[in-house]
């Protein structure tokens, strides 16, 4: 296995599974529904959704940046809203977390050893820094998710009873 595909390995095993370091995003947001996604238990924090979409810009960008594409984030890219909060667009956009991450592993699993150690466009890090740093960022927001997912669900529970 090249750089390249233990970096794809590294992407997909935060976004999927199995995670050495516990469960993966798409773990943690499987049962999720939009009404539980959308709260902000932690009123200075992000909700579970602005994290997924957070999650499917870098990825989105981290993409552009190996294609050819605009390197920085487009305007509102970085911290986005969903569209509409509905099952179907959390849906959607749980679907669209997925698919940004294929697209990137896709390529990155395509990369040679020397690709991965080439510079990263407008950056003084490698591609490889850049894409183990995706992950990273992917661990990181999963953190959050947990412990959000935690409170939103352990509320909800006790709300119900």
């Amino acid at each position: 296995m090249n750089h390249g595909e233990l970096a794809a390995d590294e992407i997909r095993r935060a976004l999927r599974g199995p995670a050495w370091h516990g469960s993966s995003i798409h773990e943690l947001v499987a049962a999720l529904s939009a009404e539980e996604a959308i709260q902000r238990p932690i009123p200075t924090a992000h909700n579970i959704w602005e994290l997924v979409l957070h999650i499917t810009s870098w990825s989105n960008i981290a993409h552009r940046r190996l294609t050819g594409g605009q390197v920085e984030p487009y305007e509102d890219e970085d911290w986005p809203v969903p569209d509409e909060m509905t099952a179907q667009q959390w849906e959607a956009d749980r679907e669209a977390m997925a698919e940004s991450h294929e697209r990137l592993t896709e390529v990155v699993a395509g990369l040679s050893d020397e690709a991965m150690l080439a510079k990263a466009p407008k950056s003084s890090n490698s591609v490889a820094v850049m894409l183990h740093g995706v992950a990273q960022h992917d661990a990181y927001h999963g953190g959050q998710i947990a412990l959000l997912r935690k409170i939103v669900t352990t509320k909800h529970r006790r709300t119900a009873i």
